[in-house]
Parts: structure tokens; C-alpha cells; sequence
């Protein structure tokens, strides 16, 4: 606590804040804290298996990998900004995270979860491309413009999330500082300031709406005309395989949209602790980890690169023997 004089009153400024976590047993935590990290692990040794495959293989270097690259690399630093300190928790470790600090992580946090929104939107209009104007694609979607389209996803995830973060930094903290959640959120914020937060309430939600359901909107609009390109496949195992492929991203895209308009586009942030921790979670950590494995190890081109790294691996390996 900081003492401060505001109008003539005297107070006391929160300088750093608790994070609860899970609440149970201590047999629980640990239980939770081995799942989180075997998610975890999984999570970064998938996304970074992919960022090399697509890397090695250059018959790989398309705008479709490159823009899955990017999410791959995206999933590296969302889940790495959040992750580390909820296993901290879970092991009984400082619950304590400083102002500044907790403002870092809810922006980078939102700053990449705001990226992800864009760069799926971005991946779900490549495949629209694709699959309805397939002459045309090569000329539309280069890797020129795939690039700027990459770089306007971060670029604008970045800048968007600096406005309510920036409003954050204006709200008075006098008494609580416990933070019924397992990281810093923007609902953390509000319910804790004892100033008002009608601004940043408000400037939330536009925000959220704008970007979540637009982004939502533009992938599911992407989805219908690839649906409606795929029925009209005369071969049926055609269109058995392509609705294989279409079913499980619309599954995934369900849980990430599903879970971040519920916690996100709503006029008041005061409501649901508990199950914010639970639909966080699904956001956090479980599409995260489901990500690389439904985008590319589904995919032929990817089994087949992997496939063949193996195997050149392998035959290193033996020859390295057999020379020793």
C-alpha cells in the first residue's frame, strides 16, 4: 500500500495485488498443477514442431503456412504469458504480483488473444480463396500480401489493447487487492478499483465487440461459402474429406468464440467469477494446445513433410552409426 491525499482525503494506494487461483485441497492444486503443465509442454512442443517443419520445408512455404507459422508463434507467447505464473500458484508460490506487473500481463495477454481473433479471421478468408476461386488465389493471396495481412493482425492486436490498458492505469485502488482469478484481468480490475469504471466498462465492450464478434463474423461468413462450395463437389468422398477437415476447425473456432464472447462482450464486468475461471481456461490453455494439432497434423502436406523429416533423421542416425 501507497499513501495518497486525493481532494483532501487521505488513502491508501494498492501497489500489488493477489491472485487466488483454484480454489481446494492441496491434493487438488498439485493434480491441477500437473495437468496445466503437461498442457503446457504439449502446447509449446507442438507449436514450435510446426514453426520448424514449416521452416525446413520449402514446399511448405506457402501463404496458408505462413499465415499457420504465425499462429503458431502467436500460441508460444499467449499461453507463456500466463502460463508460468498459474503454475507458480498451484505449487503454493508467491501469490502476490505487483501494479506493474500485472498490467504487463494483461496486456500482453489480450495484446495476443486480440492478434489471434485477426490472424483467424485472416486464415479462414485465405481458405475461402482457396477452395471458392482457386484460379484466382495465387494472384490474390501472395505472400506479399499475406505478409501485410500478418503484420496488420499483430500490429493492430497491439495498438488496440493499449487503449483500455491505458485507462486501467487511471483507476485508484484503495482497498482490496485480492484478485479472484488465476491471472489479471480486465474484470479483476474493475471490480477492485474504488473509482468509477464506467469508461473503461464501456470502452471494453465497444472494443470487444467490434473485434471478437467482426472477427467472428468474417470467419463463420468464410466458412458458409466454403460449406456451400464443398456441397457442390460431385464426388461424395470429396466432400466427405473436405467436410472432415472444415468440421474440426469450426469445432475449435466454437470453443475460442464461444468462450471469448462470453467473457468478453458483455456491458458489466462484475458478474461470474467463478465461471470466467473456467471458461478462461478453455482460451488459456485448451485451444492453445488443440491449435497446432486440428490446423496442420491433420493436413496431408504436413503429414507428408513430417513423414519425410522423420525418415531423413533417421537415416542420418544410421549412417552416423555405421561410419562409428
Amino acid at each position: 500500500m501507497q499513501e495518497y491525499n486525493q481532494g483532501g482525503q487521505n488513502g491508501t494506494e494498492v501497489m500489488e495485488f493477489i491472485l487466488l487461483g483454484f480454489p481446494g485441497s492441496r491434493r487438488l492444486q498439485m493434480l491441477i498443477f500437473m495437468l496445466f503443465l503437461i498442457m503446457y509442454l504439449l502446447t509449446l512442443l507442438g507449436n514450435v514442431a510446426i514453426i520448424i517443419l514449416v521452416i525446413t520445408n520449402h514446399h511448405l512455404h506457402t501463404p496458408m503456412y505462413f499465415l499457420l507459422c504465425n499462429l503458431s508463434f502467436l500460441e508460444l507467447w499467449y499461453t507463456t504469458a500466463s502460463i508460468p505464473k498459474i503454475l507458480a500458484l498451484f505449487l503454493g508460490r508467491s501469490r502476490s504480483i505487483t501494479f506493474i506487473g500485472c498490467i504487463m500481463q494483461l496486456y500482453f495477454v489480450f495484446s495476443f488473444g486480440t492478434t489471434e481473433q485477426f490472424l483467424l479471421s485472416v486464415m479462414a478468408y485465405d481458405r475461402y480463396l482457396a477452395i471458392c476461386y482457386p484460379l484466382h488465389y495465387n494472384i490474390i493471396m501472395d505472400l506479399h500480401f499475406c505478409s501485410t495481412l500478418a503484420f496488420g493482425c499483430w500490429l493492430g492486436g497491439f495498438l488496440i489493447v493499449s487503449i483500455p490498458a491505458y485507462l486501467i492505469t487511471t483507476l485508484s485502488f484503495c482497498g482490496p487487492n485480492v484478485i479472484n482469478n488465476f491471472y489479471c484481468s480486465i474484470d479483476s480490475w474493475i471490480v477492485l478499483s474504488c473509482t468509477d469504471t464506467y469508461a473503461i466498462e464501456m470502452t471494453s465492450f465497444v472494443i470487444a465487440t467490434i473485434v471478437i464478434v467482426g472477427s467472428c463474423v468474417i470467419t463463420l461468413l468464410s466458412y458458409i461459402y466454403i460449406i456451400s462450395t464443398i456441397l457442390r463437389i460431385p464426388s461424395a468422398k470429396g466432400q466427405q474429406k473436405a467436410f472432415s477437415t472444415c468440421s474440426s476447425h469450426l469445432a475449435l473456432l466454437i470453443i475460442w468464440y464461444g468462450s471469448t464472447i462470453f467473457l468478453f462482450v458483455k456491458p458489466s464486468k462484475q458478474i461470474s467469477i467463478e465461471m470466467n475461471k473456467i471458461v478462461n481456461t478453455l482460451s488459456l490453455i485448451v485451444v492453445p494446445l488443440l491449435n497446432p494439432f486440428i490446423y496442420t497434423l491433420r493436413n496431408k502436406e504436413v503429414k507428408e513433410a513430417l513423414r519425410h523429416s522423420l525418415h531423413w533423421h533417421r537415416s542420418k542416425l544410421c549412417v552416423m552409426s555405421v561410419t562409428q
